[in-house]
């Protein structure tokens, strides 16, 4: 089974998760601030990823340190849980629809933490949420998940499903990226030998 549970407790969050990579996409997702339990929930959906995050936050402040401890610790999860990526298919892309917005997302599982987000919003604000944060939220992913993420908005005009269609991009890349191979199961999908 490929996954992992992270306990976090800094003075300004204290965050519960856990992840399975292997899952039927079940979440039970807390986080104090409503948008991001929407955007979570649909990951775990379209990613097939079963995932628990409980979070209490400095929310009185704003959402900020939430979002990116939040990010931090599902992305240390991943990378646990994908331990030394032997046999996973590594790469993943994804140009996901949803309404009006188009989003692209394609990753490398490369061991190097690269973001590239050229994904701007029309609003500052989605209802309470600053649209600034979702790439605070990938940041701090990529940073502990050592990846490499392009994040790329090729239509929309409506910052709810802007941010929508990425998160599901996201997920549907990531479930590409994390998938076994069979055929080089026992193998480290680098020609280097590591990741």
């Amino acid at each position: 089974m490929r996954n992992y549970e992270i306990k976090r407790t800094t003075k300004e969050t204290d965050i519960y998760l856990t992840l399975e990579l292997d899952g039927k996409g079940k979440s039970e997702i807390d986080t104090g601030c409503g948008f991001l339990d929407h955007m979570l929930t649909l990951f775990a959906s379209h990613g097939g990823f079963d995932m628990t995050v409980k979070c209490k936050g400095d929310t009185q402040v704003d959402d900020h340190h939430t979002v990116e401890d939040i990010g931090i610790c599902l992305g240390k999860a991943i990378s646990e849980a994908l331990g030394d990526c032997r046999g996973i298919t590594r790469y993943g892309y994804f140009i996901l629809p949803m309404d009006e917005s188009l989003v692209l997302t394609a990753l490398d599982i490369s061991g190097r933490s690269t973001l590239v987000f050229d994904c701007d919003f029309p609003t500052e604000k989605i209802g309470t949420f600053d649209t600034e944060l979702v790439k605070e939220f990938f940041a701090a992913l990529v940073r502990n998940a050592n990846m490499t993420l392009h994040v790329k908005k090729m239509a929309g005009d409506n910052s709810h499903h802007i941010a929508e269609a990425a998160f599901k991009s996201f997920a549907r890349s990531l479930k590409c990226a994390v998938k076994v191979d069979e055929s080089r199961k026992d193998e480290i999908p680098s020609t280097k030998g590591t990741l």
